[in-house]
């Protein structure tokens, strides 16, 4: 019989409650019926594209690790192959070609977070040894691995044409092979709380969902619309680091309750239009040891709950207003690349 991956969860946690191996978590939430039930908010045939240009915002403000994309062409022999004809024999053709690659920071802009993003060191065993450990159990150095030198590491000069890492578990492909298709529900933090940099905790976020008359059910995708992506978008590639950090509406990831309410609402995953969903820094804990990034840390350590980013929600939350809608179809799936821990997502809300 094989060993059990851990003795002990964390507190808080739903490790297990999907089967011992799973690596979807909540997204086992968005079942064929809320598929039907996100198909049955289409009304108007009307399509938002849910996602910045992946060049924004531009710099690498937000996170000194992360840069824009960058575009080069392929090699056609020994020449760029962009707008380039053949040579030699094929020299009478009409054809002229252009194919190039990306390298490409996955968390740059719009995004997902896999659900090996974030782990914890954690005492899984049960031995009094806290172990680097991801979503139910599964471990840094095993499932999920990479390297310990700087210069396998980053982009380099002489960048090799390998990978040097990989999530063998919880990586986002498992996102994307579930489809990520449903009903999503959004709450108009901007709508309430303007565009001042506001910390929302459990009680704030409960006026916004009576006051709106929102209704979140078991597996739907929710949406936080605070107006930062907008705020972005405006800056067109020129951020300016105060609106960066001091904009608009963020989750307090320190209160319990609001924690809590994110494990008992049933939602499948959790999307603000934001760089981090919840206040980053956090706000001061109480204990001296803890994470640095709790609500990262509940959703995608403890409950499997993929975080979405920076993704573009001001014009479908002005239409939802106007209309006197909250709901609408969801679409959203991650890249397919194998072993990534986050990724770029052009979302598509219909209504």
């Amino acid at each position: 019989m094989t060993e059990p991956r851990w003795r002990h969860r964390p507190e808080g946690s739903n490790w297990g409650d999907f089967g011992p191996d799973d690596q979807r978590g909540r997204l086992n939430l968005i079942t064929r019926e809320k598929v039907l039930q996100g198909m049955a908010e289409v009304r108007e045939g009307l399509v938002f594209c849910l996602s910045l240009p992946l060049d924004f915002p531009g710099g690498n403000l937000l996170n000194e690790r992360r840069h824009p994309p960058v575009l080069r062409p392929t090699l056609r022999g020994d020449r760029p192959n962009f707008n380039c004809t053949l040579t030699g024999a094929e020299s009478a053709r009409t054809d002229v070609f252009n194919d190039d690659l990306a390298i490409l920071h996955l968390q740059y802009s719009t995004q997902w977070d896999a659900l090996s993003h974030v782990g914890g060191l954690f005492d899984a065993d049960g031995d009094g040894v806290a172990e680097k450990v991801f979503y139910n159990g599964f471990r840094a150095g095993e499932d999920i691995v990479g390297p310990t030198e700087t210069r396998d590491a980053g982009v380099q000069s002489d960048m090799a044409l390998h990978s040097t890492s990989h999530a063998g578990a919880l990586g986002i492909e498992r996102m994307a092979a579930h489809g990520v298709q449903g009903r999503g529900v959004m709450i108009d933090l901007r709508a309430h709380y303007g565009d001042a940099r506001v910390l929302v905790g459990y009680d704030a976020l409960m006026r916004v969902i009576d006051a709106d008359r929102i209704a979140i059910e078991t597996g739907d995708m929710v949406c936080l619309h605070t107006g930062f992506a907008q705020r972005v978008l405006e800056m067109d590639r020129s951020p300016d680091r105060a609106v960066l950090h001091e904009s608009c509406a963020v989750l307090d990831g320190r209160d319990e309750r609001l924690l809590r309410w994110i494990s008992d609402s049933g939602l499948a995953v959790l999307i603000a239009d934001n760089y981090a969903v919840e206040a980053f820094p956090a706000s001061e804990a109480r204990h001296e040891c803890c994470s640095i990034l709790p609500l990262h840390e509940h959703c995608l350590f403890k409950n499997g709950i993929h975080l979405g980013e920076l993704w573009h929600l001001t014009p479908l939350a002005t239409w939802l207003r106007e209309h006197g809608r909250t709901r609408f179809l969801l679409t959203a799936p991650p890249l397919r690349l194998p072993g990534a821990v986050g990724s770029p997502v052009t979302p598509i809300a219909t209504v």
